[in-house]
């Protein structure tokens, strides 16, 4: 089998996923890590076996990567991507792709430039009862959709704030429950449900007073389909109840999924305790079948560790993109849009009034 040579930077918590995926997968040939702090970088690197460095460009020059996971803050993404791209490298970064539209944008012009393909970590899109609701959208099995719904009752301490010095300040995090916590799920609503046409929304900070950031969004949507949303996100409610998203058919059936009991994941600081699961199946002539599906769904959970499967699933997705020559199945532009959606958030309640787009 033909395979890669492959790195990431950034050996924080979300990076030791990374780097036990492209460990075990037959198109990977782990090689190197970068961080900005050597002592870091020196540990990760020997308890995986492969080279650290403490520059991106250094680690690019020497080791010939072809493939590059980017696993730092998200502020720090459009620096290392530009850089691997100029050495002809390919990335795949961790959600949200950047804080910024524009930062986006210069991610994008330069994989362009040089040739290189850009994906973006949404690992959740490889949840079952989510590619259950996507072929049935598909499918035509509820009609179009008319009416999307992503609802996030989450919580995070103090002590997760503190685990990590750039969290929760604006200049460092970029923002806060919508930049952090929601991107999976404003992805997913969106490959559901179409590209978004126009935004309304407000944000606020209850229950964090040591956090500069929001903890607490709400927003309407209208997609070019014609179709409506709805988002509420919050991480305010002990210990955490529930991440849900509900799409509703033009002939009346509706499909969800409960992505998380309790409080959503957090990488290298909390496990998955439950399984996502199809909680809503109301198609005509499948009503019967919500059972089956929660059934299978357990069976899964109870077969892989979902803290590492979902992520492996996309890394080899992304590295058998490059190898093939096709499009990863969450490209840069997909990435885009998930950060001009809360871009739109910020940008309508600092204006007032509902955003257009595109952005």
């Amino acid at each position: 089998m033909l395979t890669l040579r492959t790195g990431l930077v950034g050996c924080g918590k979300v990076g030791q996923t990374h780097a036990l995926a492209l460990g075990r997968l037959p198109e990977s040939e782990f090689v190197a890590v970068c961080d900005s702090a050597a002592s870091r970088a020196d540990a990760f690197g020997k308890q995986h076996a492969v080279q650290s460095f403490t520059d991106v460009e250094e680690m690019l020059r020497e080791c010939n990567l072809q493939a590059l996971m980017i696993c730092t803050p998200h502020p720090e993404h459009e620096s290392a991507c530009v850089t691997a791209a100029k050495f002809g490298v390919h990335v795949l970064i961790e959600k949200p792709m950047a804080a910024t539209l524009d930062s986006c944008d210069r991610m994008l012009e330069a994989a362009d430039r040089f040739g290189t393909q850009i994906g973006v970590v949404s690992q959740r899109r490889l949840f079952e009862p989510i590619q259950r609701m996507k072929h049935a959208i598909d499918q035509g099995k509820i009609g179009s959709p008319i009416l999307g719904t992503f609802s996030m009752f989450s919580y995070r301490d103090k002590a997760y704030y503190e685990s990590d010095s750039w969290r929760g300040q604006w200049a460092s995090e970029g923002g806060g429950v919508l930049v952090n916590q929601s991107p999976h799920m404003l992805d997913i609503l969106q490959w559901l449900m179409g590209e978004v046409d126009e935004v309304h929304g407000y944000w606020a900070n209850f229950t964090h007073p040591y956090i500069e950031v929001e903890d607490t969004s709400v927003a309407t949507v209208r997609f070019k389909s014609g179709g409506l949303g709805n988002i509420v996100t919050s991480l305010c409610q002990k210990p955490g109840i529930d991440t849900k998203i509900h799409v509703h058919g033009s002939n009346g059936g509706s499909i969800g999924v409960q992505t998380d009991t309790g409080a959503t994941f957090v990488a290298g600081m909390s496990g998955i305790e439950h399984p996502p699961f199809t909680d809503l199946w109301t198609i005509p002539g499948e009503q019967d079948r919500l059972a089956e599906f929660q059934q299978q769904d357990r069976d899964v959970f109870n077969q892989v560790d979902a803290t590492t499967h979902y992520h492996c699933l996309q890394i080899k997705d992304f590295l058998q993109a490059i190898l093939t020559g096709q499009t990863p199945m969450v490209t840069g532009n997909a990435g885009r849009r998930v950060v001009a959606m809360f871009t739109a958030i910020y940008q309508s309640q600092k204006l007032g009034q509902p955003i257009r787009f595109p952005l």
